[in-house]
Parts: C-alpha cells; structure tokens; sequence
C-alpha cells in the first residue's frame, strides 16, 4: 500500500487542495455530490465491506461531465474570444463537453468513430453538439479532429488535461473526504483522468488508500506502458468496454499512474458482463462495460481482499440497450445463480458519508 510521500513533479503542475476545492465549487453549481452508499450484496458477493460512488447519477450519467465544466469555465474566462470547441470521443468525454459548451453557450464539433455508441451519439447530438462520425476507432476520430481544429481555427480539447482531470478529481474529493478509510479504491482507464484525479485528491489529502487501475484485456495499452515504463502504443482497442477502448496512452497520465497507482488490473469482456449483471442484481443499477470494470476487477481480486474495506467507482450508466440485454437479459441464468433473489438489495448509507450521501441521487431502480 502506498504511503504519501510528497507530490511529483508532474502532479505538483497540476493543481492543489485550494484548485480543488474551486474546482468543486464550479462543479457544484450544475452536479450535486453523487451518493456513495455500500450495498450489502455487493459485499456479500465479494466477501467484504464496499463502498460505490454513483457516477452513474449525474446529468450525462458519467463522471466526465465535471472535467467538462471546468475545462469551459477557464475557457470562457481567460479565453472568451473561443470560436469554438472540438474533440474526439467514444461517447461520455464528447457528452461532457455538450452539456458543458450548452451552458456557457459555446459552439461544439464532436468526433466519433463509425459504429459508436447510438445512445451516446443521440445523448451528445441532444445536448446540442455537431456529430461527425469519422474513421475505425477512437484514434483515427482523433487524429481528424485535430486537423478539422487546425483548419478552422477551433479549441481541440484533447481527452486527457490538466483541467479536465482536476474537473473528475471532484468525485474523488467527495469520495475521500467521506470515507478516509477506504484501504482499496478500484479505478477504470480510458484516457486516464479519472485514476489520475483519484490519485491526486489521495495524495492532497495525504491518505493512504491504495489504488488500482483497471483496463480492458483487449485495450490494455496502459497496462503495458505502466510495466514497461514508458508508453506503449497498440494496434487495437476492439472492446466492448467503450469508455476503455484506448490504443495510445497519454504520457502525463501514465507519469501520475506509475507514481501513484499500486498496478493495472486487465479485466475481460466475460468478466465486465458479469460485473454489469452483477450490479444490476444487487443495487439495481445501471452499468455502462467501463462502469463496471471496477467491479469486474475486484471480483477477479477477491481473494485479496477478505478483511479489507474496498471503494468501487461506477463511473457511467450509459450502456446501448442491445450491449445490456447481450450482457443481463439473455443471462438471466446467471443472475439467478448468484444466490442474491429474495434479499434485500437496499443500500446502507455508510457512516462517515453522510455529506456525500445528502446530496446524492437516490439509487436508480428497475
């Protein structure tokens, strides 16, 4: 378990505990706290105490939505001459920045791959954003979004930024903050700010809970940066798992991960269907494949983790039904056997999250 041993150089770059707790402010005015509630099915599923933090509550049913406030507040207060907004998105950073660029009433271009998300192409498109479907995967939508922003004089916003990672490292402010005592926090991996805002709220907060990172076996390029120490592209990202399907890491993510992060932790697609049925049985939830990963990542650790108080990040919701009803409802087998029909699935606030849990959504039912 890592112990706080000062900022690094990178991080220090970043931002502090003051940066923060604006940055939450700025969050705040559009997203309450999300609820964190501990489940009992879900701890008797992997024999200890856990705790999940709902980012499957907010108003785009991920958690990027508040790096997306943040990065447009700056934007529209040190930059206010903007034409506009681009970026390249598998679904929940580009809803980010809709429901962001919608507020402040700035212009958004987003690009995705073909075959993307409906759901999140329909989501982003009603928040307002001009949808381009260009190319095979997330990195060629990328790449031509970087030159549609060179060509027409348009802010690219890349996927990983200071900003946008001090935005997420919100959640985990709350999340820390109410449960100091988490031993173990699960972390899913796109691009990398989530586990990296995580790893900087523990580390300002000079908390010794360990955190492990999570990648899809069929996207696993940081998994591969983080062992070989530097970054490691691959030729495919052929998940289901969308919010994990990266190919090419960033590498000032990857510096923050392989400081402060204690390993990567490769899940199948099995597994996140397994972890999706699971939530949904439990807590009755929703799980988009890169929500559950956490869950998936835990249960394939299980037998690390008897004794040990565990925090799990649901990180989306926003699942295509025809992927949800592959992953639960033609395994229905699979949910029954689990030995969790009849109990009660209700959550129990955990004692020391009252502030997070006040201001929380109620949990989502079926």
């Amino acid at each position: 378990m890592p112990a706080f041993a000062g900022m690094t150089a990178v991080e220090e770059a970043m931002f502090n505990l003051a940066d923060l707790e604006r940055a939450h402010a700025i969050v705040g005015r559009a997203v309450p706290p999300t609820a964190a509630y501990a489940w009992p099915l879900l701890a008797e599923r992997l024999g200890t105490a856990v705790v999940v933090k709902h980012e499957n509550h907010t108003p785009i049913g991920a958690f990027k939505v508040r790096g997306g406030l943040v990065y447009v507040d700056r934007l529209k207060r040190e930059r206010p001459g903007t034409a506009g907004i681009i970026s390249a998105t598998r679904g929940n950073h580009g809803q980010s920045l809709a429901f962001a660029a919608a507020r402040y009433s700035l212009p958004l271009t987003i690009y995705v791959p073909h075959g993307n998300s409906t759901g999140k192409n329909r989501a982003m498109k009603a928040f307002g954003a001009n949808l381009i479907e260009y190319g095979e995967d997330f990195q060629a939508a990328r790449e031509e979004a970087a030159r549609h922003a060179s060509r027409d004089g348009l802010e690219m916003v890349p996927s990983f930024h200071p900003d946008l990672m001090l935005g997420v490292a919100t959640y985990a402010l709350e999340l820390l903050r109410a449960a100091p005592d988490l031993d173990v926090l699960y972390v899913p991996i796109g691009q990398g700010s989530g586990v990296c805002g995580c790893i900087l709220a523990r580390d300002l907060l000079a908390l010794r809970t360990e955190i492990v990172g999570v990648q899809s076996s069929e996207a696993p390029s940081y998994a591969l940066s983080f062992a070989a120490g530097k970054v490691v592209s691959t030729n495919s990202s052929n998940t289901l798992a969308d919010g994990m399907a990266t190919r090419v890491p960033d590498a000032d993510a990857l510096a923050i991960i392989r400081k402060g992060a204690s390993r990567i932790v490769l899940v199948t697609d099995d597994e996140v269907g397994a972890a999706v049925r699971a939530y949904w049985s439990d807590t009755h939830n929703l799980a988009e494949g890169a929500g559950a990963a956490s869950l998936a990542a835990a249960l394939q650790e299980k037998s690390k983790l008897r004794g040990r108080r565990v925090g799990l990040i649901l990180s989306g919701g926003n699942i295509d039904f025809d992927l949800f009803r592959r992953w639960v409802m033609d395994d229905q087998g699979s949910m029954s056997s689990s030995g969790s029909a009849g109990r009660s699935s209700a959550p129990q606030p955990v004692s020391s999250l009252q502030a997070s849990v006040v201001g929380g959504c109620p949990p989502s039912r079926a």
